[in-house]
């Protein structure tokens, strides 16, 4: 039986300023990460890094990886976590492989036109953008816990 998020009475869709805030808390993990690859890759090829097809590919894998881990096993990334809000499949649901890469595409589609799959979300009813649109999933907010 596939693994379901709690608190699905209480969530609701995350709006522009949460999102971006949590990407650009996830910017700062991502380029630590790229610049860490960075480092190793000019080590290994005595300063040749950018030059060789495999630090190419793990520069492409970085945020594949990054984001994949954490969207699949607890539907947050980092930044996710600290403004309260997930990624889920409208079930409730972590995402799928495929849903990540498409999600991940979506991504890259969306900040290739400039920002407009993410100002969607002002013009569709469920506050949906083009990421969530394209791999079937939903960024919602999540509740405080309380405190005991």
């Amino acid at each position: 039986m596939p693994r379901v998020f709690s608190e699905l009475n209480a969530i609701y869709p995350a709006g522009l300023f949460r999102r971006l805030a949590a990407i650009t808390y996830d910017l700062f993990l991502l380029f630590a990460l790229l610049m860490l690859v960075g480092f190793i890759g000019v080590a290994l090829t005595g300063g040749e890094a950018n030059e060789h097809l495999l630090f190419k590919l793990a520069v492409f894998l970085v945020p594949v990886v990054f984001y994949g881990f954490f969207w699949r096993r607890a539907g947050q990334t980092l930044g996710m976590l600290a403004w309260r809000i997930r990624v889920q499949t409208p079930q409730g649901q972590p995402l799928n492989l495929k849903q990540t890469l498409l999600r991940l595409l979506g991504g890259l589609l969306s900040w290739g036109c400039l920002g407009l799959g993410y100002l969607w979300l002002f013009f569709d009813r469920e506050k949906r953008t083009w990421p969530d649109l394209l791999s079937g999933t939903q960024v919602v907010v999540i509740p405080k816990k309380a405190k005991s």
